[in-house]
Parts: C-alpha cells; structure tokens; sequence
C-alpha cells in the first residue's frame, strides 16, 4: 500500500500548487492529498453533468486514476482545478455518448439512496426544514438537468464549482464571451425553474416596451460585463418597477443557492475504490 497522507497535508495546509510540486517530484503523500481534496468536488461535477450516482462516481474515479497516471507530464500550463476538470468532462461526454440511445432517467427525491437529490439536499435541523432543504435541491437539480449539456456544464462549473469564466473557458475550449452568452442563458433558465418554489412569479421575460431584460444584465453585472452608466440605469428602473425588482431578487437568490450547494460525501465504497486503484498504480511505478 501507499504511504498514508501526512497531517499536514490532509489538513489542507498545502496548496493545490505545492502538492502538484511534490507530487511530480513522486511524493504519493501529496498525490493523494490532491486526490482526496478534489474527490468530492469530481463526484459533484459527475452527479449535475451525468444526473446518476454510478455515472458520477465512474467519472470521479476515472479522472483521479487518469490524473495520478499524467501528473509527471503535466506541465501546469493551468491550474490543478483546470486540468482536473478538463479531464472530468470528457469522461462525462464519453458517458454521454455511450448512453445516447438509451432512455432518460428521472431523478426523483422519492428515490432510494441512488438518487441525486439526496447528495443535493443540506439537512435541515428540523423536519420543516429538511423538507423545504429537499424540496429546493430537488427543483434545483430538475432545473440543472433540464439545461442542455452545453448551458450545464457552463453553468456547474461557474455557478456550482465556483471557478472563474476564464478557467471555463479554458477547459471548455471556447472563448470567455462565449462562456459568459451561455451563463447568462443559464441563469435565466433556472431561475425561471427555480421561482415558484422561491415564491416567485414564473414570469422572467421583460414587460414590452416598459422594462428592460434585467435578468440578463443583472447576470452581466454579476459578471462586470455592463458599464457603470447602464449599472445606475438598471438601478433606477428597479427603484421603481416591483416586478423588476423581485425578478432580479429572484435571480440573485437563484445564484446562492447554487454557490451554497453542499459537497455530497463521496460514498465509501468509491473512496475506498479509488484508494485501491491509486495504491495499485503507485505501487507498479
């Protein structure tokens, strides 16, 4: 078996680039420190991308064993969160292509412990609120998967997973404009799924001639793509315009709620899988 990770590094106190140093210089302490810290976040990308547990938990080992077999070769021309990512989506288009005859699948909270809701869902401290906390990420995960593949991955990997759009763009291989187009028709599209849960009116298309499309340049603002004098007049306008105002507040919301989504715990048996495959490959070097 491998060397065990030290405290230090499980702990998190090394960053992702120190780890990736010694991990090419053949410290299997800090390769497996990089691979337990981004485990949970591979799986996650598996079960919004691939809407499965088994799907997600084959794209995260995948990407992990493809990641411990290159790390010598990786030049770090992007950063591990790039390269890591890179490697997840194109495990998750072969699982897509490998499935595209076979019927869709619907993900329901009512599910046994296969469903994707459930990894989704931040338990509550009461029933109530258990209920309300299962409710949203049901509605959420529906509104992430009834995205097209290229409006998901957009969307989960800047909204979910955080990184910024030029890392997007970089391991979507396509422009920063790009990226941002499809974001903003992202957002608007969940949260337009997302509204009636929220208490919000469905509505999300400006009112004719009378308002502005203020979800889209609320999303480009969150996104610093508007000038400051658009800015003051998108402000003035929701001062005065409710539906404006609750739309963008809507929208706002929307965005939090996929910032917060809680990493689900990585099941034992992958972990332990992925440990097993990782000391097997150490061990052969």
């Amino acid at each position: 078996m491998g060397a065990e990770i030290p405290g230090s590094h499980a702990a998190g106190s090394a960053s992702d680039d120190e780890l990736l140093a010694l991990a090419r210089q053949g410290d299997t302490a800090a390769l497996e420190a990089l691979l337990v810290r981004y485990q949970p976040h591979l799986y996650r990308f598996g079960l919004t991308m691939c809407g499965n547990v088994e799907d997600a938990g084959d794209v995260a080992q995948e990407s992990l064993i493809s990641m411990a077999r290159s790390v010598r070769d990786f030049r770090g021309d992007s950063s591990v969160s790039s390269w890591l990512y890179t490697i997840a989506r194109r495990f998750c288009i072969k699982k897509r292509h490998r499935s595209k005859f076979a019927p869709a699948r619907e993900e329901s909270l009512d599910a046994p412990e296969t469903d994707v809701g459930q990894h989704l869902a931040d338990p509550g401290p009461n029933p109530e609120q258990t209920a309300a906390n299962q409710e949203l990420a049901a509605a959420l995960t529906q509104a992430i998967h009834a995205l097209d593949p290229a409006h998901r991955e957009v969307l989960v990997l800047r909204d979910v997973e955080g990184l910024p759009a030029p890392e997007v763009a970089a391991i979507l291989g396509i422009s920063v404009d790009a990226v941002k187009s499809r974001l903003h028709r992202a957002r608007v599209a969940i949260r337009e799924q997302l509204a009636p849960v929220l208490g919000h009116p469905v509505i999300s298309s400006p009112r004719g001639a009378l308002c502005p499309d203020v979800l889209t340049l609320f999303s480009q603002h969150v996104e610093g793509e508007i000038d400051p004098g658009t800015c003051a007049k998108m402000e003035a306008h929701l001062a005065e315009c409710p539906h404006c105002r609750d739309a963008c507040d809507s929208l706002k919301r929307t965005l939090a709620i996929c910032r917060q989504l809680p990493t689900p715990d990585v099941p034992a048996s992958l972990a332990a899988s992925v440990q097993s495959a990782i000391h097997a490959f150490l061990n052969q070097r």
